[in-house]
């Protein structure tokens, strides 16, 4: 729907005086520095906060990064809220209006799908019945505190530019919104974001039986291969499940074994129409229209995490690293700090450091006085479709009797705009239909999959709905403080319990320990493997009533060799009792960190914390050591192409920013992939821009239709489009490189000719590739490199895109940093990921380095990609910034003298 012509005069307006207002403060002029400084927070002197039992008091070094220290859990929270309100409120503000699917009351009718969706899901309401029903009584208390410190902030800033300089945007295109108080229940909220984001194979469930239309089950079968156990091993050699209670095995390296056969083969109901293509795009659009608040979700994107035992480090004590990779953006998504008791007792229990959300009290990734934990994804398979027969407004069909919906209206408000009022339907397992648009009622799927046991599909069609573990009441914030006040193994392992969603792998370190445990609400299904989208008119698919009992969830505690690594490969192997996922991540990024582990220690060797940090950096292009040679192998005539060929001679396989090799090789893997894969696929999981010229066959029913050339262009975002090059691609390409005469090499040459042959396809590739370069950089192949393909721009991501809310280009111009030219890949362990369906801009980063020493604390390193505040004119913005470029780490001081030391900026907030 087109915007108001109120909204578009406005957005000009916007545009106007943001150039003016930074022009003036880049120029010195006096008004536009003091509209931009007016929203900084107060960082020295003394500030009152109503409710403080005590004096807390703030300290800030020269990055903005706080350390607070109280006497109360209660006053400490409290401090937390207005802290990173001072920080970070416009960017809280706007994360509670998305997990509460309130965008459209902030800006306009451009949000009102993304809200029907969120609403649709009910991301707001599950959170509700967590605070009402399952939360616990120390958990609530520390939220409401944390709430009363946000709303003190907000007492002092109601609105406008005082508050920061986009509410000052804002106030020009939505005069009347003015900041609510914050909840409770906006801070648990956030915690349906993560999991969204961070959620299991949803995508790829689609984008298999978008795939069964035009292939095989076995062809879409090498586009999903088993797991590479043998090569790339698993975080944890596989134990017994005895009754509920998993007993690790006897401690070893990652281990080989298993074949890696998934079991089960899926429904089959997904295949074979156009109109199933049709239903699941629309699925699929709707899912792409959501805000990534940490990235894109699904297969592909992930993080890397290890520990090292004190016997094999150079401080006698445990080293902890992690790097979690997620999405680009300013803010950052991280916010750093220190919550410290004075006294730790049970009035006051945390002595914690380290990273978390803003908008959400505790510290999610860090260290205590005892303890060292991080996070990557788990990837476990915790969402699933379900194909529903919907046989009226209110009814669909199970076991062949008739169900009635759960209805729930929704009533989305719209600034300068019409209220929306929305019926949501929700299946009796829980599951809304997320093919439901915006309007009151709709029949989806006018034309049903076939399948044995599909029910006729009639005039209503078939519904989609969506099974989430994250939409089931959960103890997750429960477990957030857990681990923060955790003294030791069996807290950690208490606190994991309640760690629902999203499951994720916890790594752990004490001084003495390392260890590893599985958390997370994973469920046990009846028939079906989770691959395809499942008929949810047979009971017999549906979800068990107990997911898998944590007791028997993987765990590992001083494994014998001395060290985990958990990098979004395989947790166990296939013997497993319980079926986890069958899209785990493919172990490349795991493997080279372990190689480098075991190369580290040979001839007992020391790894130092140095080491660690070396190897957070290693951008190696393994599957390269495979190709290249190959590559180098094909005759090239064209000396054109065979210039650029020989730049992989003596290539290292390092994807340096400034390597002309490096360009080269991922020029020609991206050609690789379209020739071999995205040509054959269809337009659905193609780029929108990607454009191909293909036969359209005659029609039958019309004696003068004859076949045809048609130009068809991809419908995907280009973000999420198919081949993406990420670690699943790397294993696909090398299990084909072993056929030479697999179709898969059968391709269309510039000529529009049909070719065949590895041989042939790879100098198609090298030549494309020459050319490509050659537009995107220059002739001139020696001052080719990487890093000016592979950029990064940090964008602010809170105002929306271009075309939406108060945005502009010029806004985002004046708010994004960047471009900057990085090292990396998407399967490397330096994991600057980029979608090679779509270009080479950097997708998906390491969004912050940490590397803990158990040994001596105040040694530990830490950085951000950005910085702490969310002003973006402000010093602290993204200051932090050009040392992650160059894989540099700040000392983490946590001590009181190390933290004393360090302070430049010291906020005492007292009762008031």
């Amino acid at each position: 729907m087109p915007r108001s012509k109120k909204f578009r005069r406005a957005r000009l307006i916007v545009i106007v005086l943001v150039v003016l207002l930074v022009a003036g403060a880049g120029y010195g002029g006096y008004r536009g520095v003091a509209a931009v400084r007016a929203s900084f927070p107060e960082v020295d002197g003394s500030v009152k906060l109503a409710g403080l039992s005590a004096p807390v008091d703030v300290k800030r070094d020269a990055n903005g990064i706080p350390q607070l220290y109280a006497d109360t859990s209660e006053d400490l929270f409290r401090a937390q809220g207005y802290v990173q309100a001072q920080d970070r409120f416009w960017e809280m503000d706007v994360r509670r209006h998305i997990t509460a699917g309130r965008l459209s009351e902030m800006f306009g009718d451009s949000q009102v799908e993304t809200d029907t969706m969120i609403r649709t899901m009910g991301w707001r309401q599950t959170a509700q019945k967590e605070f009402d029903t399952v939360l616990g009584a120390e958990t609530k208390k520390n939220l409401q505190a944390y709430a009363d410190g946000v709303n003190a902030w907000l007492a002092e800033h109601p609105g406008g530019s005082s508050a920061s300089l986009e509410y000052g945007l804002l106030g020009v295109v939505n005069g009347d919104y003015k900041p609510e108080q914050w909840t409770p229940v906006d801070s648990v909220a956030w915690l349906k974001a993560m999991a969204w984001d961070l959620s299991g194979n949803l995508q790829e469930e689609i984008d298999r039986s978008l795939l069964a239309q035009d292939f095989s089950r076995e062809k879409i079968d090498e586009l999903y291969p088993d797991y590479p156990y043998a090569r790339n091993g698993t975080i944890v050699k596989t134990g017994a499940v005895n009754g509920t209670s998993y007993k690790p095995a006897d401690g070893s390296a990652p281990a080989a074994g298993g074949t890696g056969t998934a079991a089960g083969s899926g429904t089959g109901t997904a295949q074979g129409t156009a109109a199933t293509k049709a239903m699941l795009k629309d699925v699929t659009d709707r899912i792409d229209a959501l805000p990534e608040l940490l990235g894109r979700n699904g297969q592909g994107i992930g993080s890397n995490s290890w520990v090292v035992a004190g016997s094999h480090t150079t401080t006698g004590k445990p080293l902890l690293a992690n790097d979690p990779h997620l999405g680009p953006g300013l803010p950052s998504v991280w916010y750093q700090m220190g919550l410290h008791c004075r006294s730790v007792s049970p009035a006051c229990q945390y002595d914690v450091s380290g990273f978390t959300f803003a908008g959400m009290p505790g510290v999610v990734i860090g260290h205590n006085k005892d303890i060292a934990w991080g996070l990557t994804n788990l990837g476990a398979d915790v969402t699933d479709l379900f194909l529903e027969k919907v046989t009226g407004p209110e009814t669909y069909l199970v076991d062949g009797k008739e169900e009635k919906f759960e209805l729930r209206k929704e009533t989305i408000k719209v600034a300068g705009g019409e209220d929306r009022t929305i019926t949501v339907r929700t299946t009796r397992t829980g599951a809304p239909l997320i093919s439901d648009p915006s309007t009151e009622q709709q029949n989806v799927g006018k034309y049903a999959p076939n399948g044995d046991s599909a029910p006729d599909r009639g005039t209503g069609g078939y519904g989609v709905a969506l099974q989430w573990t994250a939409l089931i009441p959960g103890k997750t914030m429960d477990a957030v403080f857990a681990l923060d006040r955790a003294k030791g193994w069996e807290d950690f392992q208490k606190a994991a319990a309640d760690f629902a969603v999203p499951a994720q792998n916890l790594i752990y370190a004490d001084a003495r320990n390392i260890g590893y445990q599985a958390p997370g609400y994973i469920p046990v299904r009846g028939k079906g493997d989770g691959r395809y989208p499942a008929p949810g008119w047979d009971s017999a698919y549906q979800w068990k009533k107990d997911p898998v009992p944590f007791s028997a969830l993987p765990w590992s505690l001083n494994p014998s060799s001395g060290y985990i690594v958990t990098a979004n490969q395989a947790v166990v192997e296939s013997s497993y009792k319980y079926d986890l996922t069958h899209d785990w991540e493919y172990g490349t990024r795991a493997k080279e960190i372990t190689d480098q582990i075991e190369a580290r220690l040979k001839n007992n060797g020391k790894i130092s914390p140095d080491d660690m940090q070396e190897m957070q950096l290693d951008n190696t292009s393994i599957l390269a050591k495979t190709l290249v040679p190959m590559l180098l192998k094909v005759q090239i005539d064209d000396p054109y192409v065979r210039e650029a060929q020989d730049l992989l001679k003596d290539w290292n396989y390092h994807q340096d920013a400034d390597s002309a090799a490096a360009a080269y090789y991922n020029g020609v893997w991206r050609q690789l992939l379209t020739l071999a894969f995205g040509q054959k696929f269809p337009a659905d999981l193609r780029a929108e821009d990607n454009c191909l010229l293909v036969r359209e066959q005659a029609d039958p029913t019309k004696p003068d239709s004859k076949s045809r050339i048609v130009t068809e262009c991809g419908t995907r975002d280009p973000g999420k489009a198919q081949p993406d090059g990420g670690d699943r691609w790397t294993e696909v390409v090398r299990q084909q490189l072993e056929k030479p005469d697999s179709s898969w090499w059968t391709y269309i040459d510039s000529q529009h000719k049909e070719q065949k042959g590895l041989d042939n396809l790879l100098r198609e590739a090298m030549t494309n590739a020459r050319q490509e370069l050659t537009s995107l950089l220059t002739k001139d192949i020696t001052t080719w490199s990487w890093g000016r393909l592979h950029k990064l721009e940090l964008r602010e991501r809170t105002l929306g895109s271009d075309d939406s809310s108060i945005a502009s280009s010029a806004v985002h111009k004046l708010l994004n940093r960047g471009p900057y030219r990085l090292s990396g890949g998407s399967a490397a362990v330096d994991a600057a990921g980029w979608n090679a369906a779509a270009g080479y801009q950097v997708d998906w980063i390491p969004s912050m380095r940490m590397v803990i020493d158990l040994n001596d604390l105040d040694a530990s390193r830490w950085i951000n990609v950005g910085g702490a505040s969310g002003h973006a004119f402000h010093e602290n913005y993204n200051d932090q910034t050009d040392l992650w470029l160059k894989g540099k780490l700040l000392t983490w001081s946590y001590s009181p003298d190390a933290v004393e030391k360090a302070t430049k900026h010291r906020l005492t907030l007292t009762n008031g």
